[in-house]
């Protein structure tokens, strides 16, 4: 599999300061990188595009996961084979994209690279509430360091997929329900360099989530019939 076949997608809000060094470090390596500007008020648009980045602008704010879908589809319709998901504030490190691809070499079809040293205890037990009642074996649910293959590609991009809101339960729960192949493995990540999680910034943002990703839980935690979802995802792509 050779580095042209891969693409980077990273959906990015008021990070000037530090996406063009994120873009560079993935050009380095030949990988190709999408960034999703998402109705930034600075200049993330201008700099990762003077960094060398394709930059795909949203002319309103969306929020991380529909902007993250944008750039799937975008590299979808490009060709690329993998898309590899980063944040744009300097937690993921470029080098260890070829920890998730070794993965995906052994036949995942989604990766996730976790970090579970980070977080405060908050955070960790919400995790572990929704890991119990989902059922879903992943630890690091919020991780946008992710890995997807050709064959989840068709479900990320689907209108269905489209109706969540965060990129972590809802979508993840989506594809185990599709029977991809879905494993962690652990990767370094630094501190964040700037900004705010658009998850934890406030309590009022926690109680949304945490209201949100528990009913959600609750209504998909049982696996449907994989042959008609696939149905259903197919018959409403086939709308769009």
């Amino acid at each position: 599999m050779k580095n042209n076949h891969i693409c980077i997608v990273i959906p990015a809000m008021n990070e000037e300061k530090t996406i063009a060094v994120i873009v560079r470090s993935v050009l380095m390596l030949g990988y190709g990188i999408i960034v999703i500007d998402d109705a930034s008020v600075d200049s993330t648009a201008i700099v990762a595009e003077e960094a060398g980045a394709t930059v795909l602008r949203n002319i309103q704010n969306i929020g991380a996961w529909k902007s993250t879908q944008a750039g799937l589809r975008y590299a979808e319709q490009l060709g690329f084979d993998v898309v590899v998901t980063m944040d744009a504030d300097g937690q993921h490190n470029a080098e260890n994209i070829s920890i998730l691809i070794n993965e995906h070499k052994k036949g995942a079809d989604v990766v996730i690279g976790n970090c579970t040293e980070r977080g405060s205890a908050s955070r960790h037990l919400a995790w572990s509430f929704f890991k119990y009642i989902n059922r879903l074996n992943v630890s690091d649910i919020t991780s946008g360091f992710r890995l997807y293959s050709a064959k989840a590609l068709p479900c990320l991009i689907s209108p269905q997929a489209t109706m969540f809101e965060y990129q972590c339960i809802g979508v993840l729960l989506m594809m185990r329900n599709m029977e991809l192949k879905i494993v962690e493995t652990s990767v370094p990540m630094n501190k964040r360099e700037t900004g705010i999680s658009r998850i934890f910034h406030s309590w009022f943002a926690v109680a949304y989530y945490l209201a949100y990703s528990g009913l959600l839980s609750l209504a998909k935690a049982f696996p449907t019939n994989k042959s008609k979802y696939i149905k259903r995802i197919t018959r409403l792509k086939d709308i769009e």
